[in-house]
């Protein structure tokens, strides 16, 4: 006797119901889902460089992974050994500069001034500030029992994203056949396409930023010097990691520079501060048409690239929902959606959802599902 089939109701309850089971588990365990990102993007990252060890060295998988993980603690542990105190010495200098401004202000400020027969205190204002926010630092600090226990947090956390990205690495391959064995044969196409669209928007995003930012990191510190930019080794730095932000890094870099330029000039340069905020606003400007139609397209491509303003817009509400990581993936967030939003709309409306893209090769299957796929394409 022939099974019977589910009916539409069926289907249609059993879906809401394990829509709203998989809504549950992301809302009591939203504490494990950063983690479990992070170990994801962590894979993602490092599996070619594992895989090049691996055939390179003809090693066994997990042996790669291992040395892989070596490899990326040793840099961690020794690349901010050099940098880091450079770092420090220039943030330490960025403050003692920032508090002198603050003090020269409060000179220029501490008067009372009268506006139609309101007297204001500027200085008062000022002092009421600062013993405001004194007064939100001091328990900050004194919480030492708090903050050893997130102390703590941190390091099993660490441990727990280290291990997920070992597995991650380990059984991508075996991952990835699974769910091809379990798409149904009429859609595998369009899945395979979907598959490759959204890994090159993440591909692009990951290790391209990441070579983008060194790049982008050693040009602007080595202009920095040249022109005697204060702290040009933390605003190279800075320059690097605002590369994450696509269309919105250039704007907050230049005004951090901007007003450094104009209130404290250049280290060397005889010209007045305005002129020499004039010559950093024409050489950001040079710089930003070079990244974005030279740097940009040859180490990322084009396929995260989106209005500034969709990308405001994104890092506003991954701030909302995510917090520092929904701002970081905001941009390849909004591109993945834009493509699987796209696919939806074209079968909504019975159109070409890949117009333009070639059907990639079929991976190899195992006999049972690679006999499904051909039943399916004589249509019997």
């Amino acid at each position: 006797m022939e099974r019977p089939h589910w009916s539409n109701q069926v289907k249609l309850v059993v879906s809401l119901l394990l829509l709203a089971l998989f809504v549950y588990l992301l809302t009591r365990f939203r504490l494990a889902i950063p983690p479990l990102i992070i170990a994801t993007i962590l894979a993602y990252v490092l599996t070619p460089l594992v895989n090049l060890f691996q055939r390179k060295l003809h090693v066994p998988r997990p042996v790669a992974i291992i040395l892989c993980f070596i490899l990326v603690l040793i840099i961690i542990a020794t690349l901010p050994a050099g940098l880091i105190p450079l770092l420090g010495s220039q943030f330490s200098n960025l403050n003692l500069d920032i508090q002198r401004f603050i003090q020269n202000l409060r000179n220029i400020l501490g008067h009372t001034y009268s506006f139609a027969g309101i007297s204001i205190n500027v200085d008062a204002l000022l002092q009421q500030f600062s013993v405001s926010l004194q007064n939100f630092l001091e328990p900050v600090i004194g919480q030492t029992l708090t903050v050893i226990v997130d102390l703590l947090t941190s390091l099993v956390k660490l441990i727990l994203i280290f291990v997920v990205t070992f597995y991650f690495i380990q059984d991508s391959d075996k991952f990835n056949r699974w769910i091809e064995e379990h798409i149904p044969a009429a859609y595998l196409s369009d899945y395979l396409r979907l598959r490759e669209n959204i890994n090159t928007i993440w591909s692009s995003f990951f290790r391209g930023q990441l070579l983008l930012a060194l790049v982008v990191s050693i040009i602007i510190t080595s202009v920095g010097f040249l022109i005697g930019l204060p702290f040009a080794l933390a605003f190279g730095v800075l320059a690097g990691l605002l590369e994450f932000l696509p269309s919105v890094g250039h704007g907050i870099w230049l005004t951090l520079a901007s007003i450094i330029a104009l209130f404290l000039g250049s280290t060397w340069l005889p010209v007045p501060n305005w002129v020499f905020m004039l010559i950093i606003l024409g050489l950001h400007f040079i710089f930003e048409q070079f990244d974005l139609n030279y740097l940009i397209p040859r180490i990322i491509g084009r396929s995260v690239r989106l209005s500034p303003l969709v990308v405001i817009l994104g890092i506003f509400a991954g701030a909302l929902l995510a917090g520092i990581l929904g701002i970081f993936l905001a941009a390849p967030t909004i591109a993945s959606a834009r493509v699987i939003g796209r696919y939806i709309y074209a079968n909504l409306f019975d159109m070409e959802p890949f117009p333009f893209n070639p059907t990639p090769p079929l991976p190899p299957p195992n006999p049972r599902w690679w006999k499904k796929v051909n039943k399916q394409e004589r249509g019997t």
